[in-house]
């Protein structure tokens, strides 16, 4: 009967331990759910981004209405360009040495600014009203929040990583490079809350515009070189004057060559004499052979 009694206590005392242990584990895991919930609730991190595209009267102006009314907002121009495309150009003869050049060309802006997040939606409207009218527009809403929250997080136990670390540090190499490598996480994801917080303070706008096409006139001076020659009889006068200089050239050419016409002449009569002195001699030797016949 004792024995039956003392094996009953033990039994329920085992089960009051058990009970206990997990009423204990699930209170642990309840705690730490509320700690996560109550301190760890994302901050709300919101990137807007805008994208226009629209036509202007005049594409120089609008870029500089859009300077004044970006920096009035508190905003700043990270980009800028301003281009002119050629679409057709033709070159008409005005004179002989001028030219009228006509010029058809397409202006296109573009500008990309950071405006503060909170003016965004009004200094679109103010976009709206400047242009002549607008081809397109969008934009762009980007929850960061619970990226910002992971690289909290995740920090915070970069930092208690380094922290134990530290408590057993010594001068072995493995310890080192796993500090610094850490560090470095640490500092990258501080870096990318950084910059989170400053894409959700300035929104980012991208904006093409662009104008009629223009047409230009304007005169130039005449490229062809053709057209700066003489007139014609201007040019045969000179031809003729040329074509003596020229003969005048091959006399004196001929003049520093008097040794070699002399040698020729000398050749030219003493070949003629041995070509009639063979030529009689010939006629000689025919004569006395009909004679004998």
């Amino acid at each position: 009967m004792k024995r039956n009694i003392i094996a009953m206590a033990i039994i329920v005392t085992i089960f009051g331990c058990n009970s206990e242990k997990k009423d204990y584990a699930s209170s642990g895991k309840a705690e730490m759910a509320d700690s996560i919930t109550a301190d760890t609730l994302p901050v709300e991190k919101i990137i807007k981004t805008a994208d226009m595209r629209f036509r202007v009267k005049d594409v120089q102006n609008t870029k500089e209405q859009l300077s004044k009314r970006i920096k009035a907002e508190g905003g700043i121009i990270a980009e800028f360009s301003i281009e002119s495309v050629i679409q057709e150009t033709d070159k008409i003869k005005q004179s002989a040495d001028s030219l009228k050049e006509i010029t058809s060309y397409r202006t296109e802006g573009y500008l990309v600014a950071k405006i503060p997040s909170e003016k965004l939606d009004e200094f679109t409207n103010v976009i709206s009203k400047m242009a002549v009218f607008v081809n397109s527009a969008s934009m762009k809403i980007d929850d960061q929040s619970l990226t910002y929250l992971a690289n909290e997080l995740k920090a915070q136990n970069r930092v208690e990583a380094i922290d134990k670390i530290n408590e057993v540090a010594n001068k072995k190499s493995d310890n080192v490079e796993s500090s610094l490598y850490i560090k470095d996480d640490y500092i990258d994801k501080k870096i990318e809350n950084r910059q989170i917080d400053n894409r959700v303070k300035f929104s980012t706008i991208t904006l093409n515009f662009y104008q009629d096409n223009t047409v230009k006139t304007l005169v130039v001076g005449n490229d062809n070189l053709y057209d700066y020659r003489p007139a014609f009889l201007n040019r045969l006068w000179l031809s003729i004057l040329n074509g003596w200089t020229l003969f005048l050239e091959l006399i004196l050419a001929l003049a520093n060559l008097w040794m070699l016409i002399l040698i020729g002449v000398a050749a030219f009569f003493i070949i003629r004499y041995f070509l009639r002195k063979n030529k009689l001699a010939m006629e000689q030797a025919t004569k006395n052979l009909v004679d004998n016949i």
